[in-house]
């Protein structure tokens, strides 16, 4: 286990929610599950209440912690993805079955955690030496959704 790992905060449906993340991300695996060893405010005795798994190589926790804190966009997750296939494969998994797509990238999952799906090109033409390309590409990335690496290619060359 990494030496800080970031714990999610679920309602009841820990155990949903890491099945999903470890199922679309590589390189990902549920490492423990561990049930109550006594009833307490969020689950009965036997049930699941914590879970550490691996996401995309890094070490997580997911707890079973009851309603007292939903998700907020104030903790977020990005992903990087290296082509428009990728985007479309991680936004549509994201958004599908409950979820909902925001703007600039974002969404959030059908467990209410915000993600930003993030072409690699995006940050590539952001850092372009000429002001006027990154003004451009971030104007026309204020206007999406769903990040299209073509429009926002477009958007760069004017």
């Amino acid at each position: 286990m990494d030496k800080i790992t970031p714990n999610l905060w679920f309602n009841d449906t820990a155990e949903e929610a890491v099945n999903f993340y470890v199922g679309l991300f590589p390189d990902s695996r549920v490492d423990a599950v561990h049930s109550a060893p006594a009833d307490n405010p969020s689950v009965k005795k036997g049930e699941v209440l914590f879970i550490e798994f691996t996401l995309g190589g890094r070490s997580f926790a997911a707890i079973n912690g009851g309603p007292a804190f939903p998700f907020t966009e104030a903790v977020s997750f990005s992903i990087e993805c290296e082509d428009q296939a990728e985007v479309d494969r991680y936004w549509e998994a994201l958004t599908g079955n409950g979820g909902q797509a925001v703007q600039c990238g974002w969404c959030k999952d059908r467990f209410g955690l915000s993600w930003q799906v993030v072409p690699r090109r995006l940050r590539e033409l952001m850092s372009d030496t000429d002001p006027a390309v990154a003004e451009r590409v971030m104007q026309a990335m204020m206007g999406m959704v769903r990040l299209d690496v073509a429009a926002l290619e477009a958007a760069a060359r004017g």
